[in-house]
């Protein structure tokens, strides 16, 4: 049994009708619900640290932070920064259950991904979503991550394994710590389960927005404690740290 909705019977059949845009209600010209004129005002974040992707003033900088101590993973790739309407779309997608706003991200966020690919961006040997804490996944009745996680190994023919990283005790909500803090409440949180094997493995964790970077820090951490070749982060979006504009 699992509270995961089952993706095959969503009730809309957005891929097989003519688009609306789900930002102004346009036609959307496009095979996704997204008009270009729309698409092309998103937040894109251009200029980013190589490392974590947080906003930087120019492009192919490292931040002071991955230069001082260099993070477990090896590349964050986020589309956007988490402005409007990105942050809206998230939310709604998280907390009100509207997926085709999910679909619509994971679908440009593949999108994104596979021009990366195109440019030298090595492809990963398996997709794992960031496991939601069960007191939340009941509440919630769902895993956004692994929702985005599926949808992308869809769209990227890569395989997707829900089950290897587990949480292994609730913790606090991330959104009202502050970075120390985050990090405290991480600890030990997650776990490989007892069948995992990630040994010379190339693996890209998948959450929706990455904010200190603390849950992709323990999880890449972890990941390569057990072997792992490399870990990469893919989310739909970044924050700026406290202090940028």
């Amino acid at each position: 049994m699992t509270c995961q909705p089952s993706l095959r019977s969503l009730v809309y059949k957005w891929l097989n009708n003519n688009q609306t845009c789900l930002l102004c209600d346009a036609p959307a010209g496009q095979p996704w619900p997204l008009c270009l004129a729309c698409e092309h005002e998103l937040p894109w974040l251009d200029e980013q640290c190589r490392r974590c992707a947080v906003p930087m003033p120019l492009e192919g900088l490292t931040c002071p932070r991955c230069k001082r101590r260099s993070p477990a993973f090896r590349r964050v790739i986020a589309p956007w920064h988490y402005g409007f309407p990105i942050d809206a779309l998230v939310s709604r997608f998280k907390h009100n259950s509207q997926w085709p706003l999910g679909r619509l991200l994971a679908t440009l966020l593949g999108q994104a991904l596979e021009h990366r690919y195109h440019e030298g961006l090595a492809r990963p040997d398996l997709l794992l979503p960031v496991p939601l804490a069960k007191g939340r996944l009941r509440q919630r009745g769902f895993n956004q991550a692994g929702m985005l996680a599926r949808w992308l190994a869809s769209h990227l023919q890569l395989p997707c394994n829900e089950q290897l990283l587990q949480r292994t005790r609730d913790t606090q909500a991330q959104q009202a710590l502050g970075a120390g803090a985050r990090l405290r409440n991480l600890h030990q949180a997650f776990a490989l389960s007892r069948s995992a094997d990630v040994q010379g493995l190339h693996l890209a964790v998948v959450d929706d927005v990455l904010t200190t970077g603390a849950t992709a820090q323990a999880i890449a951490a972890l990941l390569r404690k057990h072997g792992a070749r490399r870990v990469d982060v893919y989310c739909l979006a970044r924050t700026p740290r406290p202090g940028q504009a």
